[in-house]
């Protein structure tokens, strides 16, 4: 059964690594002179700053409803979370191949690269600890599902960043690790600059693939695929309800709005309706807190609207 991941947690992680791996990559960098080091070092701080946008993002996706935003403002995490997919695309793919280009016209041995080798052992430590910590909370929402179908499933944009940000680190680590050695084995520089290209579009390729996914929920995706069926045997097996002709669902942030049209069961009163229909949302609330607003249609059976007979029932 999939759930949600504490993003949070994930976000402070990855914001504690890549602090730490930043100082020491930056330090590595320059005793070294390494292309691929200065790349990962641009991509680590830009890293950090992702993550603070990200928890950004999430404090004012927590404010309360106002008139001109009768929704709230959970959406506000999937522009922050965009705009991240969009810095990991720029400040971090598009400078590391630059970088890596700059260096295959202009190779430069490296110096002292036992520094760039050791840092880059501890980043891929400390980056495995943030993806270890990251994976916790993907494993706890994704339930049953491979990732790449809670990938393309997840409704939480920013634990799908955080997750494509630590692939990208770890991988961006490994591809630079093996730079430098292969630069010091054969004693041919341009090795540094062909792991820094590769570091370049890794991060670009991830880049993209979170923001198409973070797009289509900017836009105005629907709830995750096995929650909005798990609502739908909800209200099915409501025997108020004789059949559910439309259900709409909508995710904003952490939070849900349902849009519920029905044909109900006849009943002789309208009070009988309208209890019937406050049941089903206090119990659909309680089995699906991330609710907040819900909406309900009814009909009566032979296709008449039951607010034509009782008044409006429409309640949130």
């Amino acid at each position: 059964m999939a759930g949600s991941g504490d993003s949070t947690r994930a976000i402070l992680f990855a914001l504690g690594a890549n602090f730490a791996i930043a100082c020491a990559k930056g330090f590595a960098a320059y005793m070294t002179n390494s292309s691929a080091m200065i790349a990962e070092t641009v991509h680590s701080l830009a890293d950090c700053g992702n993550q603070l946008l990200l928890l950004l993002g999430l404090k004012q996706a927590k404010k309360p409803p106002t008139p001109d935003y009768p929704l709230g403002y959970g959406k506000a995490i999937y522009f922050w979370s965009f705009l991240v997919a969009l810095m990991l695309f720029s400040v971090g793919g598009m400078f590391s191949l630059y970088e890596g280009i700059h260096k295959l016209h202009n190779p430069e041995p490296l110096e002292q690269w036992w520094w760039a080798v050791g840092v880059l052992i501890f980043g891929i430590i400390a980056e495995s600890v943030s993806m270890r910590a990251c994976m916790q909370e993907v494993n706890k929402a994704r339930g049953d599902r491979s990732l790449w179908r809670w990938f393309r499933e997840s409704r939480q944009a920013e634990l799908v960043v955080i997750f494509g940000e630590d692939l990208a680190a770890l991988f961006g680590l490994v591809f630079a690790l093996f730079a430098v050695v292969l630069a010091v084995i054969t004693g041919n520089p341009m090795w540094d600059a062909i792991g820094t290209v590769a570091i370049g579009a890794l991060l670009i390729i991830v880049a993209v693939f979170v923001a198409v996914e973070v797009k289509a929920m900017l836009i105005g995706q629907s709830v995750d695929v096995n929650v909005q069926a798990g609502i739908r045997t909800f209200l099915e097996s409501r025997p108020e309800i004789s059949r559910v002709l439309s259900l709409i669902t909508l995710q904003l942030g952490n939070e849900m709005m349902v849009s519920v049209h029905a044909e109900m069961h006849e009943t002789q009163t309208s009070r009988a309706l309208i209890d019937g229909i406050n049941g089903i949302e206090k119990e659909l609330k309680a089995r699906y807190p991330q609710v907040r607003w819900s909406f309900f249609e009814p009909e009566l059976p032979g296709g008449g609207k039951a607010d034509q007979d009782y008044g409006p029932v429409t309640v949130s």
